[in-house]
């Protein structure tokens, strides 16, 4: 709705990870170098943890970018709460395995072959696991055992595990020490500081058109950071937000009384303490 009005070309804010996105900061391009790398190397586990929205799945989305350029073949489970019989039926899947792919035994057969195949050309293949903080003691065991097809030159399957930091708390039980031993590589995405976060804003805005950013203030910018505490996917939704209340309203710039607004609406908790109970502003925001 807004886009012709600021002359942008495209949604700047768009919750979707689109990896043309990609805003690197320093934690975001360590992450990414660190799993092209851990691929590369054929370092086996690789384990990629941070906050909800942090952008976990922006990293893997350019990382199966990276692999198609590559032609390297990957599965990627996207739905952690499997049982085993299902993960291997969706491994089987992504990869085509010619097996029946409801039998693990076959499935394991064809995959060894593949992984070997691949091997002895010098390439490799990859295992992506999303959510794996909802992964179940048994899909996790399974995984592991995976990681024990390997050659003279490294691991044959390389296993890239995302998770929220839950998945770090669940790894350090004594019940799963012999995954942790394996991961070789761990990757931490951490929330923006207030400076990456108006480099961010500036950086999407810039991708969508408007190279000379003045929507939104220094003084508004420094309030995103403080209401979203840097979180990426917190900061997409506000700034659209604010954008929409700023068109609604036939204003080039955002202001204070429409940031207050938007966070109210959102229930950003830093919000609600800024302005403490009883000095609430009206709501007319032009996104409900």
């Amino acid at each position: 709705m807004y886009k012709a009005f600021f002359g942008l070309i495209s949604n700047p804010f768009n919750l979707s990870p689109d990896p043309a996105f990609l805003y690197r900061s320093p934690h975001h391009e360590e992450a990414l170098a660190n799993l092209i790398y851990g691929v590369q190397s054929r370092k086996g586990f690789i384990l990629l943890t941070g906050e909800v929205g942090t952008g976990k799945t922006m990293m893997l989305e350019c990382l199966r970018d990276h692999l198609d350029s590559h032609q390297i073949p990957f599965a990627f489970i996207f739905n952690s709460r499997l049982t085993a019989d299902q993960f291997f039926e969706m491994m089987a899947y992504d990869l085509d395995l010619p097996c029946t792919r409801t039998s693990k035994t076959e499935v394991l057969i064809a995959l060894n072959t593949m992984l070997l195949e691949r091997a002895n050309q010098n390439k490799t293949t990859v295992l992506i696991v999303d959510e794996g903080q909802n992964l179940e003691w048994e899909v996790l065991e399974e995984i592991r055992l995976l990681g024990n097809l390997e050659n003279r030159r490294g691991k044959l399957l390389q296993i890239i595990i995302s998770g929220q930091p839950e998945l770090d708390e669940k790894l350090d039980r004594d019940e799963y020490r012999q995954l942790r031993q394996r991961i070789a590589l761990r990757c931490r995405l951490r929330p923006f500081t207030e400076s990456e976060t108006a480099e961010y804003v500036g950086t999407r805005l810039a991708k969508s058109g408007l190279r000379d950013q003045h929507i939104l203030p220094p003084h508004i910018l420094a309030r995103i950071h403080r209401g979203t505490e840097g979180i990426p996917r917190l900061i997409n939704s506000v700034c659209d937000n604010l954008l929409l209340t700023s068109y609604a309203m036939e204003s080039p710039v955002v202001t204070e009384q429409m940031y207050e607004e938007v966070a109210r609406d959102l229930r950003l908790e830093s919000n609600r303490q800024v302005l403490g109970p009883g000095n609430q502003p009206s709501l007319h925001s032009a996104g409900k």
